[in-house]
């Protein structure tokens, strides 16, 4: 169970986080103010980020509280891990293809579709080759992470 610190301090970073760039989406700033806030942002989040990897430096992978003494979370090879990184990027870039083939092929759709109206079976076939790149890639990562 989480304690009260675990659960406030997370909302408590994003809402620091994201409190410089409140105004910049209401667009009720000039560019200057605009850039300064989103300076503030950017530093601010790489200053949790570091902080966050020096507080994991001191604790060393280990989980206190859990049942028994420590738990080690380190556990697997490195070429386990490279097959996870493999299997995340199979997954993430073919979805980043798909997004542009889809973001090309659909408007050319809906052009062809309101000039004639036979066309919507042929156009509707090139949207979806699209989208199959992404389901090609989503096979990969599962075979990959299936020989893991």
């Amino acid at each position: 169970m989480l304690n009260f610190l675990e659960i406030i301090l997370p909302m408590v970073l994003v809402v620091l986080i994201s409190l410089p760039l409140i105004k910049v989406f209401k667009g009720k700033v000039s560019i200057q103010s605009a850039k300064n806030r989103l300076k503030t942002h950017v530093i601010g989040f790489f200053t949790i980020v570091v902080a966050v990897f020096v507080v994991q430096l001191f604790f060393k992978g280990t989980v206190y509280g859990a049942e028994g003494d420590t738990i080690d979370l380190m556990t697997g090879t490195m070429a386990q891990g490279l097959g996870f990184l493999s299997a995340a990027l199979s997954t993430g870039l073919s979805a980043l293809g798909a997004g542009v083939a889809v973001a090309a092929a659909a408007p050319a759709a809906i052009g062809a579709f309101s000039e004639n109206e036979k066309n919507f079976g042929k156009s509707l076939i090139f949207v979806a080759l699209g989208e199959g790149v992404a389901i090609y890639g989503l096979l990969i990562s599962i075979l990959i992470i299936g020989k893991l």
